[in-house]
């Protein structure tokens, strides 16, 4: 097995459990999905570039050299990839506060409660009013 028939079966993964979580019906899965898809996105493009071992960077000589390009392409797709998770996760977070669920479609939850608010203790009988025996 080479290494580039591994790195390709593990973004082949990596991109099915994304595809898996975003089809799910709850935001934080959606999210999670996203971000698998974003890591699998740039796992790719990282292999774009060849995958050397021990390859110095643009520097000259007569070795292989290692192309720089896909290297910050990455970078870049992981710092905005960071900011635009954390804003995913705070629209999540408001809706979640402004529906009352975290169904994506917004729907109602359709799952019972965890643990049933159980009913209120039978209020105690009243006591008998003396001030009519003392009359």
């Amino acid at each position: 097995m080479t290494l580039e028939f591994l790195v390709a079966t593990g973004i082949g993964w990596v991109v099915a459990v994304g595809v898996y979580l975003m089809l799910r019906g709850r935001s934080f899965t959606v999210v999670l999905g996203l971000t698998l898809l974003g890591y699998a996105v740039n796992v790719f493009i990282f292999s774009m570039g060849r995958l050397w071992s021990a390859a110095p960077p643009i520097l000259g000589g007569p070795a292989p050299l290692a192309d720089p390009l896909p290297q910050a392409l990455v970078l870049t797709a992981i710092v905005i990839g960071f900011a635009t998770t954390g804003f995913v996760i705070e629209l999540a977070v408001r809706g979640r506060h402004d529906i009352g669920s975290d169904q994506v479609d917004g729907r109602a939850d359709p799952r019972p409660p965890t643990s049933p608010t159980p009913p209120p203790p039978p209020a105690p009988p009243a006591p008998p009013d003396a001030g009519e025996d003392a009359r």
